[in-house]
Parts: structure tokens; sequence; C-alpha cells
């Protein structure tokens, strides 16, 4: 093992190279791999409500829209939960980097179970993306926060490019995967998806040397022996975790206990908010942290429930938006007819787009850049805004017509506005505000308001059949754009929790 000296001379090298559009080499590995797990991840995605809805006859599994809902946002929001526990992972036992490669193996081993003609390895499929997801998508958050030194104005920047990583691999797969599932196979679209996560596994074993340190080992107190003893309780905590998992899962599977995906997903919602509560009343009155960080978490709180809200509305993007581009927009363009998953191809085109202008934007503002709080209140309100202009098309719908791609079209804009204002600078605050010390955890406590978000969508889409389609949309845009003028009251208040973080 490298000493600390050595580790630190790497790490100080691979910070001070500028090779990548004026950013650290490493940050291309990063956003290689990033690239090409979104590619895994939202390949799947973009067919995965239509698969659960499709009837068996056309290969899919023939799910009511309630059921498929309560089965996409289980999954959905346990992706991201899963993060939780995969930056507690990384900073007790694997480190980062470690933890990015498991978890790319256990996606990849994931889309391939999706594969096999049978339900049990459907959800088996489903089990094993949602660990390698944990595993894997807050840890390269992470260790893109540490090619970066304190206080280096190119964070910012770096995380917004970073983002376009993210949004090329969203951009291709429903393409790709999209076009194969609709229109060959189902599974053979989730085998495509797991190609791409191969792919992204290759890159970055191949190109990983230019990371320098970073993410190497896990979080230190100090002491070894404590961090030792630290490693052992965490590792029998895994174990603990994966037997009772198994138990539940053996107790279901035998009908010894009545399960059902409606019930999962609510026994879920009820989960999430339990800890949510537990772990921020943990980070800001219990735990042994400073003031200043008991009140940069009285912040991320803030920026946390305006985060969940955010995602609540953008993440019916493979849900109920998806069911209402199947069954409500005429999908034909030019007299050719294009699968109706092509339009999650819609938002990443937007933000690769804009991201560079966003990049450039923040940089250019120079102290006249809004604050943290001030882009999340944006943010909030052009998501309620996205949603407002689709109530005249429903109602189009609801009358029994179907409605111009371009209602779509112009939510997946404002939608995206709304992202690039929120999501990249969510990502970038964390790793400013969050204490040194469980980087790696609190980067999973920001994926936990994706989790949130992602289950609360999943629950609109089971209402789609049940609820009038005016009244939904109309109440996801009231709710998104009062949640803003909320935020935008308190912004002064929580720029002073963040304690001079900029």
């Amino acid at each position: 093992m490298a000493s600390l000296p050595d580790n630190a001379a790497s790490l100080n090298s691979a910070r001070a190279d500028t090779s990548f559009f004026g950013h650290p080499r490493g940050l291309a590995t990063l956003f290689f791999t990033e690239m090409w797990e979104r590619f895994s991840y939202y390949g799947m995605r973009a067919i995965l409500i239509f698969y659960l809805t499709a009837s068996v006859a056309r290969g899919g599994l023939g799910f009511t829209d309630s059921k498929a809902g309560a089965v996409y946002g289980l999954y959905t929001a346990m992706v991201y939960l899963m993060c939780l526990g995969g930056g507690w992972v990384a900073d007790r036992i694997t480190g980062q980097r470690r933890a990015v490669l498991i978890g790319g193996i256990f996606i990849a081993c994931g889309e391939f179970c999706l594969v096999v003609p049978a339900e049990m390895a459907f959800y088996l499929g489903l089990v094993l993306l949602v660990c390698g997801t944990g595993l894997l998508k807050g840890n390269v958050s992470t260790i893109v926060g540490q090619l970066y030194a304190p206080g280096d104005p190119r964070r910012d920047s770096g995380f917004s490019l970073f983002y376009m990583g993210i949004n090329i691999g969203a951009l291709i797969s429903p393409i790709f995967c999209g076009y194969v599932g609709e229109r060959i196979s189902w599974r053979l679209g989730f085998g495509l998806a797991g190609l791409g996560m191969l792919a992204g596994l290759i890159q970055y074993l191949v190109t990983s040397r230019h990371l320098g340190s970073a993410g190497m080992h896990p979080a230190s107190t100090g002491n070894a022996e404590e961090d030792r003893r630290e490693k052992k309780k965490a590792i029998r905590g895994v174990g603990i975790g994966v037997a009772v998992l198994a138990v539940l899962a053996a107790l279901g599977t035998s009908g010894v206990v009545e399960l059902n995906a409606t019930m999962i997903s609510d026994g879920l919602g009820w989960c999430l908010l339990a800890i949510s509560v537990v772990v921020f009343s943990w980070l800001i009155f219990f735990g042994n942290w400073s003031p200043v960080e008991r009140k940069r978490c009285a912040a991320i709180l803030v920026l946390f429930i305006s985060s969940a809200l955010f995602w609540a509305a953008f993440e019916q993007a493979g849900s109920s938006l998806s069911l209402f581009a199947e069954r409500g927009t005429d999908c034909h363009i030019l007299g050719y007819s294009f699968p109706a998953s092509w339009f999650q191809s819609v938002q990443p085109i937007f933000v690769i787009v804009l991201a560079p202008v966003f990049a450039w934007l923040w940089l250019a503002m120079g102290r006249r850049e809004p604050s943290s709080p001030g882009k999340f209140s944006l943010g909030l309100l052009l998501g309620g805004l996205a949603f407002a202009i689709l109530i005249p098309a429903a109602y189009m719908v609801v009358s029994g017509s179907k409605v111009a791609p371009y209602w779509l079209v112009g939510t997946y804009l404002l939608q995206t506005l709304g992202e690039l204002c929120l999501s990249p600078v969510g990502l970038s605050a964390m790793t400013k505000l969050a204490p040194s010390r469980a980087a790696g955890f609190m980067m999973g406590i920001w994926f936990l308001s994706t989790s949130i978000g992602n289950w609360l969508a999943g629950k609109a889409a089971s209402m789609y059949s049940s609820m009038p389609l005016p009244t939904l949309f109309g109440s996801v845009a009231v709710f998104s754009i009062a949640a803003a003028v909320v935020l935008a009251i308190l912004i002064k208040p929580t720029v002073r929790l963040m304690q001079g973080v900029k």
C-alpha cells in the first residue's frame, strides 16, 4: 500500500492536470464511466413501464397500470435509496473506487438477468440493479468532488461537464434500447443495456490511473485500530442486512408471508420518511458534529426537501409521461412512426445543448451568481410550469384526441431548464457542505431525496388510469410552484446556514 505522502502527491498531481477541457484528466474517466452506467439505467428505464404494462402475448408482464406504477416506483426509488448504503459501504469498507467497480459488475449481471424469460429472474435482476447502482452512482460523484481541491473555482463547471456525460448516456440509450425493446424484443433491449455497462467497466479499469489516489481508501478516523473496528462492524452489518433480505424473500416466495408490489411500495414510502427523519435528526441534533457542520447539515435539509419535490415531478418522464406518450401522443414525424420511448431522449438533448451554456453562465455571472437555494427555487418553478402547460393537452386526450409531439417536447424543455438549475448544483453543493469524514454517506443522503422523488413519481403513474389527467398534471404543477415560492422566502436563512460555502 502506498504511503500517505505518496497518496497525497498522487492526488495533487491528478488535481493539477488540466488536459480535459481545463479539468483533471480523471474527470474524463468518471465522465465515461457514468455515461455508460446511465446508458444502462436509462435504456432499461425507457422500456420498463411499457414492458410491465404490455400484454403477455406481446412479450410483456401484463401488469395493470396500478401494479406497474408500484413496481416502477419501487425500483427507481430503491435505486437511489441504495446510494445511501453504497456510500456507507465505501466509507467504511471498500473506498469509492472499489465500490464503483463492484457496482458496475452487479449492474451488468442485473441487466442480463432481465433477458431470462422468467418472472423470478426479472425480480432478481431488479435487486442486482438496485444494489449495483447504489454502489456506483453516489460514489462516482464523490470521486469527482475529490478531484478538486477545496476552493477550486473549476468545481461547479466540472460537475456541469460531468452532468453532460450522464445525459449523453441518457440520450443514446432510449434510441437504441427503446427501438430494440419496442420493435424487436423487450428482453433484447435489456441485454443491450447490459452491454453498455460492460463497456463502461472496461473503460473504467483501463483509465483509472488518471484518478491518482482519489477514492482509493475508506474514510479514516486517524486511528488505525479504530478504523479496523469500524470496518469489521460494517462488514457484519452488511452480512446481517443480506441475511434479513434473503429470509424475507424466502418467506414471500413460499407464501408464508403475503407480499405484493403495491404493499411493498407503500411500506417503502414510510421507510423513506422514517430514514430521512432519523438521519437528519442525527446530523443536526445528536451526532458528533461541530456547530458549523450542524448548520450546514440544516442547509442540506432545505435543499434535500426541495430536491425531493423537484424529482417527484421530473421523474414522471419514465412513468406517467411515458404512458401519456404511448397512449395520448401522436408518435409520427413526417410520416415516420417512432417508438414512444424515444421521447425520453428529448431531455438529454436539451441538457447536452444547454449544460455548457449554464456552466459558462455561472462563471460569467461572478458575484451576481445566484446562491444554491436561489437556483433550486428557480428549478422548482420551471418544473411546475412544465406540467402546467400540459393541462390543455390532457383535456384534449381525455376528449379522445391524440396531441402533437410538441406538447411533450415543451414540457421536457422546461423540465431540463429546471434540472440544470438544480441537479449539478446540488451535487456540487453536497461535496462542499458535507462533513469530509462522511463524504460518501452524505452523497448517499443526497440521492435519498431522488429516491423519494422517484417513489412519488411511481405513485403518480399508478393513478394514471384512476385520476383524470388534467387533475393529475394540474396537481403536480400547483404543488411544485407553491414549493418554489416557499423556498424563495427561505433563501437568505438557508444561505446563512451554509456558513460561507458558496
